[in-house]
């Protein structure tokens, strides 16, 4: 058929089906991302804007020089073009309790890893529950944020927000954890600065063969990212979360995966919260090298 040879041709760009291919092959040995058949329409609309910034004239044109360039930076503006951000302040919050309740019966300082972090709102919502739960500004806590897309990275590190992001936060909230704004920027928040200081944001790639990260750590957020990877995909990043987890730390999921087909170092807690296998957490390696 010809849909199945040329995708949409009355486009701005030509974009064959054998394009679309490419890169679903591409984007997945970079980043593990699956991509569907359903997103044919959300690549040409995502990566027409990089051929518009690069001022080549097709997708041919402009995968060839990916493919001839594999140390370019424009590898990171296709991964960053593909990467679906969608998040909001505790979102799935009934997980947030749950994180409370497990480091309020630790003593020594929390380590906390949230390894999708999008714009923000993930890690700041683990910082103002460790507030808290301390019942203080400054508890004795470090979160790591990481995420593959430096665009939103460097939103989160920023910390500022449209105000209607925080519309669904309780006023007691808002009021001790936001700053408005006045004036030029009225109608925008800011996280307050020791939220800011608990976190650092950094990049990191999860198909990478190394994490540049030092556990253990007392919980691990991977939430609405396993979805985009394929089932081997998934149990070689879990396996590696092994030697990163504490014998008694939290695996916090998104609401539609489930990690238990995919690996057997983890077994379900509660809903959509994992704990290390009993003979994982007797065995497990904590000697994992790296630095942060």
């Amino acid at each position: 058929m010809a849909a199945k040879e040329r995708l949409e041709g009355s486009k701005e760009f030509d974009f064959h089906a054998r394009d679309f291919d490419r890169v679903r092959d591409l984007i997945y040995k970079r980043a593990g991302i699956s991509l569907a058949d359903s997103k044919q329409e959300m690549v040409y609309s995502r990566l027409a804007r990089r051929l518009r910034a690069t001022g080549l004239n097709s997708f041919s044109d402009y995968l060839n020089s990916l493919e001839r360039e594999p140390d370019s930076q424009e590898w990171e503006a296709f991964t960053n073009a593909l990467t679906t951000n969608l998040t909001s302040f505790f979102r799935e919050e009934h997980h947030f309790p749950i994180l409370a309740e497990h480091v309020q019966k630790k003593k020594e300082p929390i380590q906390v890893w949230c390894s999708a972090s999008s714009t923000g709102e993930e890690p700041y919502s683990i910082a103002m529950t460790l507030c808290e739960a301390f019942g203080t500004m400054h508890p004795p806590a470090q979160i790591i944020a990481t995420d593959i897309d430096t665009n939103v990275l460097n939103t989160a590190s920023k910390g500022v927000y449209n105000i209607d992001r925080i519309e669904k936060l309780s006023a007691e909230r808002v009021k001790k954890f936001f700053l408005k704004g006045k004036g030029a920027q009225e109608g925008l928040v800011r996280v307050r600065q020791e939220l800011r200081d608990m976190i650092t944001f950094k990049q990191l790639n999860l198909l990478d063969h190394s994490w540049s990260l030092k556990g253990p750590f007392d919980a691990i957020f991977c939430r609405n990212v396993m979805i985009y990877f394929d089932k081997p995909t998934q149990g070689a990043i879990l396996k590696k979360f092994v030697p990163l987890i504490k014998p008694d730390g939290l695996l916090f999921a998104g609401h539609s995966e489930n990690f238990l087909y995919v690996s057997d170092d983890f077994k379900l807690r509660g809903k959509t919260v994992y704990e290390l296998s009993s003979l994982r957490a007797t065995t497990g390696n904590h000697s994992h090298k790296g630095s942060l």
